[in-house]
């Protein structure tokens, strides 16, 4: 028998895998089993809480397909609602079913995140961070594909932010592809309640970070390599109002109290 306490009577660590889902035929099931493999390679425990946002082709019929051989808790919602109320929901659900100990990942559905970056990121939480990003900025990093004025932007907002909210650790503010100690995510809700997700765009992942820096949060970041070649079709991003969005959502930010 197993002494009290003994590591071998503590249940796995596991990661819940977030993904907000629209419209995502063509990538969805490439994505899927590259999360698969990778947990699998990590011998990492997991759980999809795939969140799909008013889907209109033939995305459900595959997550259906897959989530009969891996894990998949799919929420629906009936009609388009954007990435926040995506991200939201998602988050809440993998609180639900995540411990104190378990670690929640958000990523991109459209499988120009990959997967196999998860595991660095787990460590580092292991280290000790409570939040890891993976970064555009850093050392080792690569953007493929992406169009140069949308890089420009990514680039111009990046160094805005730092200059006027500066968070130790953090130079990437809009990469959505990140891991969250699951008790974080639970503190800050118990913080802001239904306020911690209320923006709707893609600044919602902005906005998390903002919030989240006014709490005992360890921020880390690793680099990675964003494959926007692989991504199919046009992006879902309105890039004018995702740049009105957010500098509206700084300067209410900066004169808050």
């Amino acid at each position: 028998m197993s002494p009290p306490g003994d590591a071998s009577q503590r249940e796995r660590r596991k990661v819940y895998v977030v993904l907000p889902v629209y419209n995502e035929e063509g990538r969805i099931q490439s994505l899927l089993d590259h999360i698969d493999e990778a947990m699998e390679d990590a011998d990492i425990a997991y759980q999809i809480v795939l969140v799909d946002d008013g889907s209109k082709d033939g995305t459900a019929a595959i997550v259906r397909a897959c989530a009969e051989r891996m894990p998949i808790h799919v929420t629906t919602h009936e009609v388009n609602r954007g990435l926040g109320a995506t991200i939201r929901d998602g988050l809440v659900r993998a609180v639900e079913l995540a411990g104190p100990r378990d670690i929640i990942v958000t990523m991109d559905a459209d499988d120009t995140h990959a997967p196999g970056l998860i595991l660095r990121m787990v460590r580092m939480i292991s280290e000790g961070h409570d939040v890891v990003i993976a970064s555009r900025y850093r050392p080792g990093s690569r953007t493929i594909g992406v169009p140069a004025l949308r890089l420009a932007l990514s680039h111009t907002s990046s160094w805005l932010f730092r200059l006027v909210f500066p968070i130790p650790g953090v130079k990437d503010f809009t990469c959505g592809y990140r891991a969250y100690r699951a008790r974080v995510i639970q503190e800050a809700l118990d913080r802001y309640g239904e306020s911690f997700f209320d923006q709707d765009g893609f600044q919602c992942m902005v906005d998390i970070l903002l919030k989240m820096r006014r709490m005992n949060v360890i921020f880390g970041e690793v680099p990675f390599i964003l494959r926007y070649d692989w991504k199919e079709g046009g992006s879902k991003m309105n890039v004018t109002k995702t740049v009105f969005d957010t500098l509206a959502l700084l300067w209410r930010r900066r004169f808050e109290g």
